[in-house]
C-alpha cells in the first residue's frame, strides 16, 4: 500500500493544503462545545440575553469556518485522489504494453482489467478517505481526550473503562473480516472472467444451444461472490451497532456520574453538556478510524494486486539498439527451439530455413504442428528458448522491438479491428497515410467493393471487434492494413481461410506486384493458396518434416502429399 501512495508525491501541494484545512476544521469542532458551555454557564443560567447573542455569533463564524474549510479539503482530497488514480491507471497499461504474450497467459486478460478498474477504485476511495480521516482522527481522538480531561478529570475516568471495550471489539471483527477480502477480489476476477467469455463468445453459445449452461455458469461465479461478499459485511454489520451501543453505554455513565457531581457542586451544567459531546467526538473518531481498518485492508488487497502487475517483468526486454536494416527483407531462422512455459516437449524444435526478397515461402502442416507459434517468435510475441532469429540480417534480440515489429507487416490469424472508421482501421498501420494510400491498401485486399456499398465508404464506423462485418471482410481490412505499412516482411497467418476461392485467387495475384519487394511468410491451410510458393516449408510436431517447391514435396514428401490428396483430385495435382 506505502508503495501505492508514493504514486500522490506529485501532488504534495495539494496533500499540505488539505492537511491544512482538516486541521482548521477540527480545531473548529474542538472549539464548539467549549463555546456551548460558555453559553449555557454565563448567558443561560444567569439569563444573559447579549451574552448568549453575542457567543452565538461567534460560534456560527466558528461553525462557518469549520464548513468552508471542510468543503474545500474535500474537493483537494478527491482531486489527489482522482489524480492518482488516473495516473495509476495509465501506468498500469504502459506497463502491461510491455509484456510478452507469456505474462498475459500468465495473469490474464479479465484478471488486469479487473486490477486496471475496480482495484484501483478501491484504492482511490481509501486514499480520500485517508486524506480526511487519517488527519482528523487524530485530532479529534488527542483533542477531545485532552479537552474533557480538562473539563472534569474525575469523570473521564468513564472514558478510560468504556475504551478497551470498543477498540476489542473493532480488532476482533477486523480479525475476522480483513482475510476475506482477498477471496472478494478473486471471486470479482472469476466473475469478470465469465461474463467476458459470455458477451465475447455469444454466438458460439447461441450456435451451440448452451445458454442454460452458460447462465448456470455465470449464476455460480455470481453467487460465490454474493456469498462472499455477504459473509464480510455480515462481520463488518457488527461493528457499527457494537460502536453505537459502547457510545451510548458511554453516554448513560457520563450523565449518571455527571449528576451526582453537579448534585455536589463539583461540575456546572453546561461543563458536563461540553463534557457529552466531546466524548461522542472522541467515539466519533474511534468510528472513523474503524471504518479505515475496514477500509485500508480492503484497498490493501487491492494495492498489492496492482503491485503484482507493476512489479512483473516482462519476460524479455530490449537488449540491443541495432538498426535491422542491414539486409534489406531478409528472414532467417537458425537451430531455432521454442518451448511454452511448463510445456513438456519443445513446440518447435531446430527450425531453420532463410527467407529473400521477392520470395514467397509458405508454411503447411496438421493442426497444432506449430505453424502460428512459428510466426509469433517474428514479430518477438514469445522469446525463443535457443538458436537465432535475423530480420534483414540482426538478430531480434539485439535490435528493439519497435525496430523489428516497424520492418514487418503482420495479419494474424484472428482479424481484430479497432471501434471507429474503416479508414481508421486501415490506417491503423500507418497513421500518415494519405486517402490515395488507404484506397490502394484496400483495392489489393480485395475490400474495396464491400467497402464502397457500405453507407459512408471508407468513414463507415466499425463496431467493436468489426461485429457488423463478415469474417472476410475483417480478414480483408486486415491484410489493407498490413499492407498500408509496406514492410520489408509480410506475415499472413491463415489469412485467408474466410475467403472465397475467386477472392483468395485475385487477392494473391494482387499480392503478387505489391510485394515482389519484399519477403512473404504465409502460412495456410489450403494447398491452392501455397502452390505457387517459392518455398513450402511443411511441419509436423514442431519439426520441419520437408521444405521444397509443390511438386518437389509431391513427389518426395508423404505428409504434404497426403494433405494436398485430402483437398485436390489426382487430376489437379497432375
Amino acid at each position: 500500500m506505502i508503495k501505492i501512495l508514493k504514486n500522490l508525491s506529485v501532488y504534495k501541494w495539494i496533500i499540505l493544503a488539505v492537511i491544512g484545512l482538516v486541521f482548521i476544521q477540527s480545531m473548529s469542532d474542538l472549539f464548539l462545545p467549549t463555546l456551548m458551555a460558555d453559553i449555557i454557564d454565563k448567558g443561560v443560567v444567569r439569563g444573559d440575553t447579549s451574552y448568549i447573542w453575542k457567543i452565538g455569533g461567534f460560534m456560527l463564524l466558528v461553525s462557518a469556518l469549520g464548513a468552508c474549510a471542510s468543503i474545500i479539503a474535500s474537493y483537494y482530497s478527491s482531486k489527489a485522489a482522482m489524480g492518482m488514480g488516473r495516473d495509476l491507471r495509465l501506468k498500469v497499461f504502459n506497463h502491461v504494453e510491455k509484456f510478452s504474450l507469456q505474462e498475459f497467459d500468465e495473469v490474464g486478460t479479465a484478471s488486469l482489467i479487473t486490477r486496471t478498474t475496480n482495484d484501483i477504485t478501491q484504492v482511490q476511495q481509501v486514499v480520500i478517505m485517508m486524506l480526511r480521516m487519517v488527519i482528523s482522527a487524530p485530532i479529534m481522538l488527542i483533542g477531545g481526550v485532552i479537552m474533557a480531561v480538562s473539563m472534569d478529570a474525575k469523570l473521564s475516568l468513564v472514558i478510560v473503562v468504556t475504551m478497551p471495550f470498543l477498540i476489542g471489539s473493532i480488532l476482533l471483527i477486523l480479525y475476522k473480516g480483513v482475510p476475506l477480502f482477498q477471496t472478494v477480489q478473486k471471486r470479482l476476477d472469476r466473475l469478470n472472467l465469465v461474463l467476458r467469455e459470455n458477451l465475447t463468445g455469444i454466438r458460439v453459445i447461441r450456435a451451440f444451444n448452451r445458454e442454460t449452461q452458460e447462465k448456470e455458469r455465470l449464476k455460480k461465479a455470481n453467487k460465490e461472490l454474493t456469498d462472499i461478499s455477504i459473509k464480510v459485511n455480515k462481520i463488518m454489520a457488527f461493528m457499527m451497532p457494537v460502536m453505537m451501543l459502547v457510545m451510548n453505554l458511554t453516554v448513560v455513565g457520563i450523565i449518571w456520574f455527571g449528576g451526582v457531581r453537579i448534585d455536589n457542586g463539583g461540575m456546572q451544567i453546561g461543563d458536563l453538556m461540553a463534557f457529552i459531546q466531546y466524548v461522542m467526538q472522541i467515539m466519533f473518531a474511534l468510528v472513523m478510524a474503524s471504518m479505515m481498518f475496514v477500509m485500508v485492508p480492503r484497498a490493501a488487497v487491492s494495492a498489492t494486486r496492482i503491485n503484482e502487475v507493476l512489479d512483473m517483468k516482462p519476460s524479455f526486454l530490449d537488449e540491443g539498439t541495432e538498426k535491422a536494416d542491414r539486409v534489406h527483407g531478409t528472414l532467417e531462422f537458425e537451430h531455432v527451439t521454442f518451448s511454452y512455459p511448463g510445456a513438456e516437449e519443445p513446440a518447435l524444435s531446430d527450425i531453420s530455413f532463410s527467407a529473400s526478397p521477392g520470395e514467397i515461402t509458405a508454411i503447411i502442416g496438421g493442426t497444432g504442428s506449430g505453424k502460428t507459434t512459428l510466426v509469433n517468435l517474428i514479430p518477438r510475441f514469445y522469446d525463443i528458448s535457443s538458436g537465432t532469429i535475423r530480420v534483414n540480417g540482426v538478430d531480434i534480440r539485439k535490435s528493439s522491438q519497435d525496430e523489428v515489429r516497424s520492418k514487418i507487416g503482420f495479419v494474424p490469424q484472428k482479424a481484430s479491428l479497432f471501434t471507429g472508421t474503416i479508414s481508421e482501421n486501415i490506417r491503423f498501420g500507418k497513421q500518415t497515410a494519405t486517402q490515395d494510400e488507404v484506397e490502394h491498401a484496400a483495392r489489393i485486399a480485395q475490400a474495396e467493393d464491400f467497402i464502397s456499398s457500405m453507407k459512408g465508404g471508407y468513414e463507415a464506423e466499425i463496431d467493436q471487434g468489426g461485429s457488423n462485418l463478415s469474417g472476410g471482410q475483417k480478414q480483408r481490412l486486415s491484410i489493407a492494413r498490413a499492407l498500408i505499412r509496406k514492410p520489408d516482411i509480410y506475415i499472413f497467418d491463415d489469412s485467408f481461410s474466410a475467403l472465397d476461392y475467386k477472392t483468395d485467387a485475385n487477392l494473391r495475384a494482387a499480392l503478387k506486384d505489391e510485394t515482389k519487394n519484399s519477403t512473404v511468410l504465409l502460412v495456410a491451410q489450403r494447398v491452392s493458396t501455397v502452390v505457387d510458393a517459392d518455398r513450402i516449408i511443411v511441419l509436423d510436431e514442431g519439426h520441419i518434416v520437408g521444405m521444397g517447391t509443390h511438386q518437389e514435396l509431391l513427389s518426395t514428401n508423404d505428409i504434404y502429399r497426403e494433405i494436398a490428396l485430402s483437398q485436390l483430385t489426382e487430376e489437379e495435382i497432375a
